[in-house]
């Protein structure tokens, strides 16, 4: 996997939330609580090509999904307490079904699936922040 010079010293740090935002090309990931955030970039290995299926051809059109890929974004999740997985398109669902096969005490803490189409960094990790003080609201009233 390729990623950020910066990414591998936080995958290890704790945090209460993470937000992770991946297409087939990348996942952005952020690791945060009240006071701060860590970002992370990664990248597959070999990133996935469009595929157009052909009418009479042998084939689903879709290329496989990269389990590799997926193993290293839901390791850098594992010290968050709540996770909130996000995308535009199928790799979060993809994303989730590997973590139900391979880390099931980590799918347990994934509190929401939720389409996005392309936010900034600041948007993403704003709408994350939103999205954990009502869940986390909800959650305390529920106790």
């Amino acid at each position: 996997m390729s990623q950020d010079p910066h990414a591998a010293a936080s995958a290890a740090t704790p945090h209460d939330h993470a937000v992770v935002w991946i297409d087939h090309q990348q996942a952005r990931v952020f690791l945060f609580d009240a006071g701060q955030a860590e970002e992370l970039h990664l990248h597959p290995e070999h990133a996935r090509h469009h595929i157009h299926h052909k009418a009479n051809s042998i084939g689903s059109g879709h290329t496989p999904e990269d389990s590799a890929f997926y193993r290293d974004v839901f390791a850098r999740l594992q010290g968050a307490h709540a996770v909130l997985v996000t995308g535009p398109a199928g790799a979060k669902y993809e994303l989730v079904k590997c973590i139900e096969r391979e880390a099931p005490q980590l799918r347990a803490r994934i509190d929401a699936i939720q389409t996005l189409d392309h936010p900034t960094d600041g948007e993403l990790l704003a709408y994350a922040r939103k999205h954990f003080r009502a869940s986390d609201r909800m959650r305390s009233q529920s106790r």
